[in-house]
């Protein structure tokens, strides 16, 4: 119940469109129910009419409804003025296929016949009448009829007109309705994506992305598709059902009032539906957002694949996934199938039984009960048309199932704690960065840091080395805050982090990964990251700074060439040296190089380190490198082992100590066997 007065509230954004909507199929319905009643008129007045009593006048000819017979001038009953004169009744019956003309009043209704000798039989139980008749030709029936021709075209006039409204109010209510639901969903998937940003990284450790972006593509556009077809259905079937029931009381209260029992079995069985639909729902999203996981990850990792021969395991991941949706959709199909169309078929026939019994009934009580031709039509049109919308609705109950868990899962996504995106400025730090006892784990108790302390003065560079696993990145990971410290404070320039907002934090602070990610775009754009601050000179000039103009001059159209999805067109040098133009292009004044020359060639590398003894001058850059002889000019180096900090001072301090530090440089010199910790 909650999910669907969320999903109303996101409506209410767009409440007058929404109202506009209901208001025009509320028209649209009213004119397409007016049609039965319409009909009705048309066969009780202008064609069955003729079976009314009709009476001698005194011939007034201009009038339209005279009829001349058998020498006589004839007129209708209902044609007659107030207090205009009367003579001899006659009617005009039907028996089978052809029309009598009786000259007099007959004294009852029953079931009619023609006697051997042209006379007119009338038998109701045991009562029997016979009267003189004269069976009318073509002709003279056409001169009975022809006083209605002008009433039976504006009837079919206006049946036509009322079609040509109900479908002009059915198409505008419908492309307002699917406009507004456009918008709606439209503002739902900006509030994920926005609410995505807003999420801290940790959310994302244990989340595959597959299942985010399901949330954010397969479960919003289920959720439009409730909006566009669910409740517009809901919506057009609950007022059709009302407008009928109306109709129906209308035409006769006590057979309206037998079919009413459809409404309690309608909400009934949804209700019941509901129940079961939901558990079957929530396995099967549950289980395509696995399956968007393991195909992201099988695209990812398609050369590892490839390398390894794991085609079949990945298969057989992908197979036991999608056979458990293959289970759950089947389910799902066969409580369809039992409670579809096939229940509506008998809801259906039980009315028409009823219908049956009534007029049966009433037929054999007394002609003074015995409905007319027009009312029985009109009656079983409308009852007809009531099944529509309840086929509709029962249609559309597995797309509600659907849309509700698809919410929920989008729902979950947005009531997770998140940090709104900021817009605050404030002035470029100094760059005086201090570690104060810091302890981090990125689980309960499994601690990466433990009570690391140091200080990094504006312009020094800190490098931090030591095997994998010892705490490196993390360190990083904490000054850039895409994590919190568990326990001690971070501070720039005196100032604790967690004080600031983490986008304004960053707006100073730059990072090179040790795997760059580039954006669909341009070189460009990759280095820009549009921004409108950084102008096309502070672009070229960034990749002149890192050398890259070099490596990037053959290319075709220079910084414009098209980069697609992670820059896969481009050598991992070539993105390494975007990835260092970007982070300078913002000027910052922290810069964080994680492990980013490990992936690049020698003489690359030479042009990086040329490059950065220029841009580092007065910025604090923070070094994390395995290669130890790019970080021979640092002003502080620290050495961890397994989150602790067991050695710290700059290149030649640390050789002097002939420690860990001293360890490391002679292996990768090649000077000194490794040994395996113990």
């Amino acid at each position: 119940m909650k999910t669907l007065v969320r999903l109303i509230r996101y409506a209410l954004h767009y409440k007058t469109q929404l109202l506009i909507a209901l208001l025009m199929l509320a028209v649209a319905v009213g004119t397409e129910l007016a049609g039965p009643l319409v009909a009705k008129r048309l066969i009780d007045v202008h064609i069955t009419g003729v079976e009314k009593p009709w009476y001698r006048t005194a011939g007034n000819a201009g009038s339209g409804y005279d009829v001349e017979y058998g020498g006589a001038t004839y007129k209708r009953e209902d044609h007659f003025a107030e207090g205009e004169a009367r003579g001899a009744e006659a009617r005009v019956l039907q028996v089978e296929r052809h029309y009598y003309f009786v000259p007099g009043a007959i004294a009852f209704d029953g079931e009619r016949s023609e006697t051997p000798d042209g006379k007119l039989r009338i038998v109701r139980g045991e009562r029997q009448a016979v009267y003189e008749a004269q069976k009318l030709s073509a002709a003279d029936m056409y001169a009975f009829f022809r006083p209605e021709l002008g009433g039976l075209i504006r009837l079919c006039w206006a049946y036509f007109g009322l079609l040509v409204v109900s479908a002009a109010f059915s198409y505008g209510q419908r492309y307002v309705l699917q406009a507004a639901s456009n918008r709606i969903i439209r503002n739902m998937r900006s509030d994920v994506f926005g609410q995505m940003n807003r999420l801290p990284v940790r959310y994302f450790d244990n989340l595959p992305a597959g299942k985010v972006v399901s949330r954010i593509t397969n479960d919003t556009e289920t959720l439009r598709e409730l909006y566009v077809t669910v409740l517009a259905n809901f919506f057009t079937g609950t007022i059709y059902m009302t407008g009928i029931f109306v109709a129906l009381f209308l035409l006769d209260s006590r057979l309206a009032a037998i079919c009413l029992f459809i409404i309690p079995i309608l909400a009934l069985w949804i209700y019941v539906y509901g129940k079961k639909a939901k558990s079957y729902n929530r396995t099967i999203r549950s289980a395509v957002g696995e399956i968007n996981g393991v195909i992201n990850e099988s695209i990812q990792g398609m050369q590892v694949v490839k390398a390894f021969r794991a085609e079949k395991r990945m298969e057989a991941e992908f197979e036991a996934i999608n056979s458990k949706l293959f289970t759950f959709r089947n389910k799902l199909l066969s409580l369809n199938s039992w409670t579809g169309y096939n229940l509506v078929g008998v809801i259906r026939n039980i009315a028409l039984v009823a219908v049956i019994w009534f007029f049966g009934a009433e037929a054999l009580s007394g002609p003074e009960a015995v409905v007319t031709l027009g009312v029985l039509y009109a009656f079983v049109d409308y009852l007809n048309r009531l099944f529509n919308p309840i086929v509709n609705i029962v249609n559309q109950l597995p797309n509600l199932e659907t849309a509700l868990v698809s919410a929920e899962r989008v729902f979950v996504l947005l009531d997770e704690a998140g940090e709104d995106v900021s817009d605050r400025t404030m002035k470029r730090f100094a760059g005086n960065v201090r570690f104060e006892d810091v302890s981090f784990a990125y689980k309960d108790d499994e601690y990466v840091l433990r009570n690391i302390s140091f200080e990094a003065k504006q312009g020094q560079t800190v490098a931090l080395v030591g095997h994998t696993g010892s705490g490196k990145s993390s360190i990083l990971n904490l000054l850039f805050r895409f994590y919190d410290p568990s326990g001690g404070r971070i501070t720039i320039d005196g100032t604790d982090i967690r004080e600031l907002p983490r986008q304004t934090m960053r707006r100073h602070m730059g990072i090179v990964l040790q795997d760059p990610f580039l954006f669909t775009g341009t070189i460009a754009s990759n280095v820009s990251l549009d921004d409108p601050a950084i102008t096309r000179e502070r672009i070229e000039k960034a990749l002149v700074d890192v050398g890259a103009d070099k490596l990037l001059r053959h290319l075709p159209k220079g910084i414009d060439e098209p980069v697609i999805e992670k820059g896969s067109t481009l050598s991992a040098g070539q993105r390494q040296l975007v990835s260092f133009a970007r982070a300078l292009a913002f000027d910052p004044a922290i810069l964080i190089l994680d492990e980013a020359t490990s992936n690049i060639d020698t003489e690359t590398e030479a042009l990086i380190q040329n490059a950065l003894e220029v841009v580092k001058q007065g910025r604090t850059t923070f070094v994390i490198a395995h290669r130890l002889s790019t970080i021979k000019s640092a002003d502080l180096i620290l050495v961890l082992d397994r989150g602790v900090i067991v050695e710290r001072g700059n290149h030649d301090e640390l050789m002097r100590r002939r420690g860990k530090y001293y360890q490391m440089v002679q292996i990768q010199q090649g000077e000194l066997a490794p040994t395996v910790a113990r």
